[in-house]
């Protein structure tokens, strides 16, 4: 019964908690007040949380931050993602957060 239990426990959809989401938010808007993105997507699935976010609407994500459930114990794993390779990772959104503020500012000629 337990292993049934677990089972359906790890079915149900993984999501950014509220602060979690507030932090990713606050460094987007930021961003998006400089001119470097301008669109995010928000998706999840039984094991992953993730926010993409976009330079134009209608490309492929310019970088992925995404919250992995562990298999061990309650904890998640924090990855950041760009389009080839994963950047960063950490038990730490913040750290993730940190390293992403740290990234070189691209300069898009028009």
């Amino acid at each position: 019964m337990t292993n049934l239990s677990n089972i359906k426990k790890h079915k149900k959809p993984y999501y950014f908690s509220r602060t979690e989401l507030s932090i990713i938010l606050s460094t987007y808007s930021a961003r998006v007040a400089r001119g470097d993105w301008r669109d995010y997507a928000l998706d999840n699935s039984h094991d992953a949380a993730l926010f993409s976010i976009y330079r134009h609407a209608h490309e492929t994500p310019v970088l992925v931050i995404e919250k992995r459930r562990l298999r061990t114990g309650g904890n998640s794993l924090f990855l950041l993602h760009d389009r080839h390779k994963t950047l960063n990772k950490s038990s730490s959104l913040e750290s993730v957060i940190s390293y992403l503020n740290n990234l070189p500012r691209l300069i898009y000629a028009r």
